[in-house]
């Protein structure tokens, strides 16, 4: 493995000197999948050990986001379905969750590119020392508004279209709106996402070829890409094929 190293190393200058700056995608969206497929390669048993490998791999993608001029990274992290896994791994997971969101604050990198951290999903749904995390993390970002990380966690995309729905009920209820005021700009106003910019991109790693919920109604125009790496493994390349693939592509609206 050590003798590969150069040998990516070169490909990635390659590819990096022919991507145009003026064609990066400003919001990429990833599906960090193959964290537990990765924690079984390796030999452990515990689930654990593959998200505890795949929250560093995050930090190297934001690390190679910044440095291409990405200004916005959405990550699906934990979904509603994920309840159901173990209660050991999930268990696991909170306090993953609770580490790094706390970790944040006093995170040097995430201070010195001023980088805003949100969750977004379900919150009500995590333990009360997650939302506490989070609210810690979001409060020590919040006044940064040059880059912007979404964590998606305790998210379900029909969920949130559901929600989104309910809001929109509830201000026609109440008369604040008529039936000509609903449009798309309305329901983006009421999704977990609202304010944002849709995802020019999704990734998805460990070679699964769906969106598995993820972001329904932002991805209607976003281009696909998906990597056979498993998280855990994700290379600084195969972040660079994305961007390459996408430049490559001719981008429809509606055809």
């Amino acid at each position: 493995m050590q003798i590969l190293k150069p040998v990516y190393k070169v490909y990635e200058w390659y590819i990096s000197r022919n991507l145009k700056s003026e064609n990066m995608p400003k919001h990429i969206a990833i599906i960090m999948d193959g964290n537990r497929r990765y924690s079984r390669l390796m030999g452990n048993k515990e689930a654990i050990e593959g998200h505890k490998r795949g929250v560093n791999t995050l930090e190297k993608v934001l690390d190679w986001s910044i440095e291409l001029g990405i200004e916005i990274v959405t990550a699906y992290a934990f979904s509603t379905e994920n309840f159901n896994r173990t209660s050991q791994e999930v268990d696991g997971l909170m306090q993953l969750f609770q580490k790094n969101f706390e970790g944040i604050a006093n995170n040097p990198k995430i201070h010195k590119n001023k980088v805003r951290v949100k969750a977004v999903g379900q919150l009500e749904l995590l333990p009360e020392n997650v939302r506490e995390a989070i609210i810690i993390a979001e409060k020590s970002t919040e006044n940064y508004d040059k880059r912007l990380v979404n964590i998606a966690i305790g998210y379900d995309g029909r969920m949130e279209i559901l929600d989104a729905i309910k809001k929109i009920s509830i201000e026609f209820k109440e008369g604040k709106i008529q039936i000509q005021d609903i449009n798309e700009d309305l329901v983006n106003k009421n999704l977990y996402t609202a304010g944002l910019e849709d995802p020019n991109l999704i990734i998805r790693t460990s070679g699964e070829e769906r969106l598995s919920g993820f972001l329904l109604w932002q991805s209607s125009y976003s281009e696909l890409y998906f990597c056979d790496s498993l998280w855990p493994e994700l290379r600084k390349v195969d972040f660079l094929r994305a961007l390459r693939s996408y430049q490559e592509r001719e981008r429809r609206f509606g055809i």
